[in-house]
Parts: structure tokens; sequence; C-alpha cells
């Protein structure tokens, strides 16, 4: 008899539409007004908990990096909202419609725009490719005798989108986003390194017993397989300069007869970090076509200085970088007529390809 009932009741579920906490939902499927409003409300219920970060210029920051991801998605039905959350923790994650947070603490584990490009690209790919929603409607399923005996009075969606959050996502997940996050990154004119750095950043933050039990933070006992996943979708891009690594606090920017030596980590940002978001930088200047060694500029910040061409932040100089210079903006007038020697080698490199065509 039970089985019988079960069949009944599978055959009824397959063949009507059914409802979860009132709202109707065609059997495997959510609607996009249904994804939207459960995600609204899972947003209402942590800015409750954690508190939005008051901070407008931080809060504009992140929305702005977040909004230019949002623009390559794929996803453009949705409105996307992008917040820093009151809260120490290292973490970000993203509610289904769009609404996607980040952490205090994740904002000074990963300061740069570059790096926080990665973490956003990350979650807005998520959102995307609908993976909440998806283990949503497997979790429907699950729950599919729950829903019919309770004549769809059980688990209502917006308590199980929270549920789908905090248990985590899947690896098969994890790794779309991660893929996601780099053609998100590249696309909106971001470092291409930023998810690499990213991936990296976790690594050395679980190590330490570091992270959060969901959100970027929720299903990755496999740092050395998501670099090389990600090394591998990186190379596709054909990125230089390239990056010559001796250990994680000595590394090379190098093109030809052209070299720069990075061999200071500073707080958790190692070394090696450090050239890979000088290497991304340059890359991002010479897509803008013909270099001119006078755009590269220093601002100097006192204790800090950067290296900018025109709106590009190409590297960050500290007061430990500078030595015999004395200070980081000393240090940093050196470091840019080194960049400008690159730009003549840098244009004839990428000069050979066409007069190649040509010949």
């Amino acid at each position: 008899m039970r089985k019988i009932l079960l069949r009944f009741l599978m055959t009824v579920f397959m063949a009507c539409s059914f409802f979860v906490g009132g709202q109707q939902a065609e059997a495997g499927m959510i609607s996009l007004e249904d994804e939207i409003k459960m995600g609204r409300e899972t947003a209402q219920s942590l800015e409750a908990k954690y508190g939005v970060l008051q901070d407008p210029y931080l809060q504009e920051r992140v929305n702005n990096i977040g909004q230019r991801l949002a623009k390559v998605c794929g996803r453009d039905e949705l409105t996307y909202s992008f917040k820093v959350l009151n809260c120490n923790e290292v973490n970000a994650l993203a509610c289904p419609g769009g609404f996607i947070y980040v952490y205090k603490g994740l904002m000074d584990y990963m300061p740069t725009d570059a790096e926080l490009s990665g973490v956003l690209g990350h979650e807005v790919g998520h959102v995307a490719k609908k993976h909440t929603v998806n283990a949503i409607e497997k979790q429907m399923w699950t729950s599919l005798i729950l829903i019919v005996a309770t004549k769809g009075q059980g688990m209502g969606l917006v308590q199980a989108a929270q549920q789908a959050l905090f248990a985590g996502y899947s690896r098969t997940d994890e790794r779309g986003a991660d893929k996601e996050g780099v053609k998100n990154s590249i696309a909106a004119g971001f470092n291409p390194y930023s998810m690499l750095i990213t991936v990296w950043k976790l690594d050395d933050l679980s190590k330490q017993g570091g992270g959060a039990k969901y959100g970027l933070f929720s299903s990755h006992p496999e740092p050395e397989e998501r670099v090389k996943r990600v090394m591998k979708q990186l190379k596709e891009y054909n990125i230089h300069p390239d990056v010559v690594v001796t250990d994680d606090n000595h590394a090379t920017v190098k093109e030809g007869r052209w070299s720069f030596n990075i061999s200071q980590s500073i707080g958790n940002t190692k070394a090696k970090y450090r050239a890979y978001m000088l290497a991304g930088g340059l890359w991002q200047v010479r897509q803008r076509g013909t270099i001119n060694p006078n755009h590269f500029v220093v601002h100097d910040n006192g204790s800090t200085a950067d290296i900018y061409y025109d709106d590009i932040q190409v590297l960050r100089l500290y007061q430990q970088d500078a030595g015999a210079f004395g200070s980081a903006g000393a240090y940093a007038s050196a470091c840019a007529d080194m960049l400008r020697e690159w730009a003549p080698l840098a244009n004839a490199n990428d000069a050979k390809p066409q007069s190649s065509k040509k010949k």
C-alpha cells in the first residue's frame, strides 16, 4: 500500500504544479519572480542579522565593481545589488536574484579592487548559473512527500533558499563559479589574475584555520586543483609579461630582456601575488593599444605609493619596499621609470603578429 501511495503522489506531483509556503511554482522550475522574492527576503534577513557597514565610500566602491561584473555575466534580467555587511568574518555570498554581499573582514583581507573583482566575479557566477536555485529545486524533489502530505504548508521558498545557501555549494558549482569569476573579471576590464589571487588567499586562510562556513569559503577541499584549473583557463588569454616564481617571497615579472623583481611580502599578500598583480596590470595596459610611457604616473600617499597608467592601478609600493630609496614615493618613482623602459619593448612585441600578417 505504501509503494502504491508513493507512486500516486509522484504522479500527482509531476502532472501538476505544486505550492510551497503558499507560493506556486511549476514542477522542476522556480520562476524569476520567485527567485527574486526569496533572494530579497534572504538578503533582508542577513542585513537584519549583521547590519550594513556605514561607510558610503566602501559601499559605493564595492557596488561599482559589482555592477561592472553584472553587466557581462549574461543575466541582464536581474537588478543586482552589492553591499558590505558589518561583520569581521572573511566571507562573501550571493543570494538568489542578484543580492550579493561581502563582509567587512573580507574587505580587510583582500583590499584591492582587483582582488574584490575576483571575489565578486565568483559570486556573480553563482547567480548567473542559478546554483542556489538549482539546489532548492533538488531540495524540493527530496521534500516531495512532506510538501504533498502537508498540503503545501511545508518548507517555504525563503527557508529553502537560506538552507541551500548555508549548506554550501557543490564542488561542481564552485568550479563553475571560479570559471565565471575569471571570465567575468577579464570581460569587465579587471586584472586577469584576480581570481587566481583569490584562490591562493583562500588556501592561505584555510591553512590558518580561518574562513567562514558558507558562501565563497564553503566547499574548497582541493586548493591545488582549483589553482590548476584557473591557471589552465588563464592560458587561453595569452597574458604577458610572464611571471617567474622562485618561492612565495621572491618572484620576477619578465618580458624579453626586461625584468622587474619583487621580494617583499606585505601582510597577507605574498611577493608572488604582487608579481602576478603587476603582470596582470601591465596586460591591462597593453589592451588599451600602443603604450605611451609618459602615462605611467606615481600617486604618493606617504607610507604607500601607487603607480597608475591612466586609470589602471599597476602596482602599489610600501615603505618596506623602499630600502635605500628612503620612502615609498621615491622608490615608486624609480619603479615607474622601469615600467617606462618596458613600454617600447611591449609595443614592439605586440606589433610582431601584425607585421607577420602583412608579409
